[in-house]
């Protein structure tokens, strides 16, 4: 049985707009996953009918077998979900909230387990404080922890560390890390992919409403056997560089297929006066297999 599973999944809104277009995919019990995307690749739709806050046009969705429609309640326990949006309810202290949430799924005489999760995600002096008073980053915590206290063997991250901190970051990922271990399903999406690449052990990509890939994440990093240059430079690099680089700010990489390749790169450096600092040479990453494959989509 699949921890989640998705078979030929449709979803056409009223506007007429296809979001998801027969997307088939499933999650293994213990398994931490990875369902990656551009903006608009129908990430958000997939969780939505996941969650029961859309249905799907046609196909069907099981959460540890029970199905999300036919079997909803069921479904809805077995899962935890953790919102990219900020909703809270400003009337309770972090406790109380815990407290509430651990009702909603008939769940009593929570206070140990709320107690560690407060303790784990960086909360116990907070947790006589009310939302109000809480942080953007505090407030993501309560939300991470809000969706692990009915302890949900499928856990559902949607973009958890979006415009968060650093310290937050490790936190979380260290105790989702420790019940990753422990047994728990965990289903990822963000746009950091150095935390797909870190964390997960197989990852969907999706594009336009698609599967565009689906693989082990260390066969994803195998199949392309591009070497990488990254470096960091003031100057424009020439235009025979431009179009196979990727440029942030003054850090710059260039793709190159093998040795040989590396050395005409660096003499088109030279020739062009472009002077380099901090140079690099690596294996692609994951960002590198993620553009290679949806500019390929897009071209075909």
């Amino acid at each position: 049985m699949s921890a989640i599973s998705f078979q030929q999944v449709e979803k056409t809104y009223g506007s007429g707009v296809r979001a998801l277009g027969g997307v088939s995919f499933d999650v293994q019990p213990g398994e931490f996953f990875g369902l990656l995307g551009p903006n608009g690749a129908g990430k958000t739709s997939l969780i939505s009918i996941l969650a029961g806050l859309a249905r799907a046009t046609s196909g069907k969705v099981t959460v540890m077998g029970h199905d999300v429609v036919d079997d909803y309640a069921a479904a809805r326990r077995s899962l935890g979900i953790v919102p990219q949006e900020l909703v809270f309810d400003p009337f309770f202290s972090v406790r109380e909230t815990l407290r509430i949430q651990s009702g909603y799924f008939g769940v009593r005489n929570n206070d140990a387990w709320i107690d560690e999760l407060l303790a784990s995600l960086g909360l116990a002096d907070k947790a006589n404080a009310n939302m109000r008073q809480l942080s953007g980053g505090m407030k993501r915590r309560v939300l991470v922890a809000q969706a692990l206290v009915h302890r949900p063997p499928v856990i559902v991250l949607d973009e958890p560390t979006a415009g968060v901190d650093v310290e937050l970051r490790q936190t979380l990922w260290q105790f989702i890390a420790r019940l990753n271990r422990e047994g728990h399903t965990v289903l990822l999406t963000t746009h950091y992919l150095e935390e797909a690449e870190a964390l997960c052990q197989r990852i969907a990509m999706l594009k336009q409403g698609k599967v565009v890939a689906l693989q082990r994440t260390s066969e994803l990093l195998a199949s392309t056997s591009n070497t990488m240059l990254r470096f960091k430079t003031d100057h424009a690099l020439p235009a025979s560089l431009a179009d196979r680089a990727r440029v942030t700010g003054r850090s710059a990489q260039v793709s190159a297929r093998d040795a040989a390749d590396v050395e005409v790169v660096l003499a088109q450096l030279r020739e062009a006066g472009v002077p380099v600092e901090d140079l690099e040479i690596g294996r692609a990453d994951l960002e590198d297999v993620f553009l290679n494959i949806m500019t390929a989509e897009h071209q075909q």
